[in-house]
C-alpha cells in the first residue's frame, strides 16, 4: 500500500550537516535523532518542528545515540564546556608566549564551535593541518591558519598520542626562537563524563 510520506531535514548541532528526520504521514509523525547535541531552547525555536503556535504531535522519537544510556546521567552543556576549556586556555596561554595548547580531538569535524570561540575570545588563531575541509564553512576560515606559530593547536598526526609524550605538537613543532614549548593537552569529549560521573 503505498502512502506519501513528508521528510524534514532538521538541524543536529552535532557536526556540520548532522541532521535529525522528521517522518510526518498518514499514520503518524516521528523523529529519528541519531547524534545529536542542541542547547537549552533551541528546539523550541525549530519552526519546521510546530505546526501554528503548538509543537508538532509526535507519535515516536527514536533517539539512536551514543549516550543515550544511564551512566550518561549528566553532560554539561556546550556553553558549560566552552567556558571550562577557556578558562584553562587562557590562564595557560597567558603565562608566556611559550605556552601553547593542544587540542586533542579525535574526530575530524564537529569542534568548529569550539576554534571559532576560543579564537574570538583570545584572539589567537587555531592550528589546523590543512585548510581543505573547512572550505564550505567559511564562517571558521578567519579563525584557523596554517601557520604553525600561535598558541593553539588542534593538528592531527596519525600517532598524537606518541607525539605529545616528548612535549611536541603534532605538527613537529618543539621550540620557538630556540625556547622550548610548554605544551598543555586537552581532548575534548564527552565520553568523559560516563566514565567519570555518575
Amino acid at each position: 500500500q503505498k502512502e506519501d510520506i513528508e521528510v524534514t531535514l532538521l538541524p543536529a548541532g552535532h557536526c556540520p550537516g548532522s541532521v535529525m528526520f522528521l517522518f510526518e504521514g498518514e499514520n503518524g509523525t516521528v523523529l529519528y535523532t541519531g547524534d545529536f547535541r542542541l542547547a537549552k531552547g533551541e528546539a523550541a525555536r525549530m519552526e519546521l518542528l510546530h505546526s501554528g503556535s503548538r509543537v508538532k504531535d509526535i507519535q515516536s522519537v527514536y533517539l539512536d545515540t551514543t549516550f543515550c544510556d544511564p551512566k550518561f546521567y549528566h553532560i554539561p552543556s556546550r556553553e558549560e564546556c566552552l567556558n571550562g576549556i577557556l578558562e584553562l586556555v587562557r590562564s595557560w596561554t597567558s603565562l608566556s608566549h611559550y605556552h601553547v595548547v593542544w587540542l586533542n580531538c579525535k574526530a575530524a569535524y564537529g569542534y568548529e564551535y569550539l576554534f571559532i570561540n576560543l579564537s574570538e575570545e583570545l584572539g589567537i588563531k587555531v592550528h589546523v593541518n590543512k585548510l581543505d575541509m573547512f572550505r564550505n564553512m567559511p564562517e571558521i576560515l578567519y579563525h584557523i591558519t596554517t601557520d604553525r606559530h600561535t598558541q593553539i593547536h588542534a593538528c592531527r598526526h596519525p600517532r598524537d598520542d606518541d607525539c605529545f609524550r616528548g612535549n611536541r605538537l603534532p605538527c613537529g613543532l618543539t621550540c620557538q626562537n630556540g625556547t622550548p614549548l610548554h605544551v598543555l593537552s586537552i581532548k575534548p569529549s564527552t565520553m568523559w563524563f560516563g566514565e567519570r560521573i555518575k
